[in-house]
């Protein structure tokens, strides 16, 4: 193996190294990702509820639109679907 081989090579695992001592200095702690999971938007009853109905109307109207035969309505359905924030209106 020449010289240069040998550098790249300690390069390289050196760089590996340092790579996963920085993920493992930044990365959460357990008690952090118990914390943060409990945030999560999922926690909550009521949002997931909302998210379920959402999911819902979004698959309807894809399933709508994959039946039509015209483009122009599909695309108009996918736009202004029920699931669509307009400026300060919560759906």
């Amino acid at each position: 193996m020449s010289r240069v081989t040998i550098l790249a090579s300690k390069a390289l695992v050196g760089a590996l190294g340092v790579g996963y001592t920085m993920f493992s200095v930044i990365s959460p702690g357990e008690e952090r990702k118990k914390e943060l999971i409990q945030h999560f938007p999922e926690a909550n009853p009521v949002r997931m509820e909302d998210t379920k109905r959402r999911n819902a109307l979004v698959m309807q109207s894809l399933k709508d639109a994959a039946e039509d035969s015209d483009l122009d309505r599909a695309f108009e359905v996918a736009r202004n679907g029920p699931w669509v924030c307009r400026k300060g209106h919560q759906k």
